[in-house]
């Protein structure tokens, strides 16, 4: 027997326990400095939750899935978001709205391990349910923007690019695109698989959360009209926080807004807006511009 660990997925010595408990006790305490109530599930559901508002490259390609001994199949998560979904749609009538929660989640996919990329990794998820207005998206990209600077980080060295599902649906629509072809267009943007001969402008919602996120000090963030974010449920805003340094410069994590997110279970929807963050990009993010990676 080896003694490596499964391809792509980590052991954690206790030196690397205290990198990683560091990471997470950085997520928790801005996430509920802000309010957010941690909340969590089991890493198994049916794979079916996947298989209709989530990514036709997850599902279909890095999925783990099998069938157990009652022969039901089976998935490992690969993403939070339809176990919030569930599970808002079980206590929908219960909860009173709006919410704000959070989860440390590890979830798996079958994917190439490179730099920044494992087949396992945890995810911070922080989700405001419940807000329609553009102030949630506020919120939430404040949120993400004091989580990292918390972590150490300087306005110059990271930069968040905003666009809207809504703008790219309505240049498309323009042009006489049928609904699977946006799809299908937004996918292929979303890879950078496909050339941008269409001229994206930002709309009034966006122009709006740009202004009023300069009013609350977040002034690196600015208008990117080829970012889709892979995910169909997005229905709106969508943001990404990328590393500015030439020795990494990548998407580091993002989100957005999801409205109809509840309407594969018949439950009455819940405006939506999350993003999640992942640890071994922040990881890599901490090492490249020499920030602390455990607390003093």
């Amino acid at each position: 027997m080896k003694t490596e660990p499964y391809k792509g997925v980590r052991d954690f010595y206790p030196e690397d326990m205290v990198v990683q408990n560091y990471i997470f006790s950085v997520w928790r305490e801005v996430a509920e400095k802000n309010g957010y109530a941690e909340y969590s599930a089991s890493i198994l559901e049916p794979a079916d939750l996947y298989r209709t508002k989530g990514s036709d490259e997850i599902v279909n390609e890095q999925m783990y899935v099998f069938k157990d001994k009652g022969d039901r199949e089976v998935a490992l998560r690969p993403e939070m978001t339809p176990t919030l979904a569930r599970m808002v749609a079980a206590r929908r009538r219960a909860l009173k709205f709006p919410l704000r929660w959070y989860s440390i989640p590890n979830v798996f996919r079958y994917e190439r391990p490179q730099r920044g990329r494992r087949r396992e990794h945890w995810q911070l998820n922080c989700d405001l349910m419940g807000i329609a207005g553009i102030e949630a998206e506020v919120e939430i990209i404040k949120l993400a923007y004091d989580i990292m600077k918390k972590f150490g980080a300087k306005d110059e060295d990271f930069e968040i690019r905003i666009n809207s599902r809504k703008i790219i649906s309505a240049a498309l629509v323009g042009k006489n695109f049928s609904e699977d072809q946006i799809r299908d267009f937004t996918r292929k943007l979303d890879k950078g698989e496909t050339p941008v001969d269409i001229n994206f402008e930002p709309d009034e919602e966006v122009e709006k959360l740009l202004v009023a996120l300069k009013e609350t000090s977040v002034s690196n963030a600015r208008f990117e009209p080829t970012l889709a974010r892979g995910f169909d449920y997005y229905t709106g805003m969508v943001f990404e926080v990328f590393d500015t340094n030439p020795e990494n410069k990548r998407s580091l994590f993002g989100g957005g807004r999801y409205d109809n997110l509840l309407e594969i279970f018949d439950a009455e929807p819940v405006p939506t807006v999350g993003f999640g963050m992942g640890d071994i990009t922040i990881h890599d993010f901490l090492e490249t511009h020499n920030l602390p990676l455990k607390n003093k």
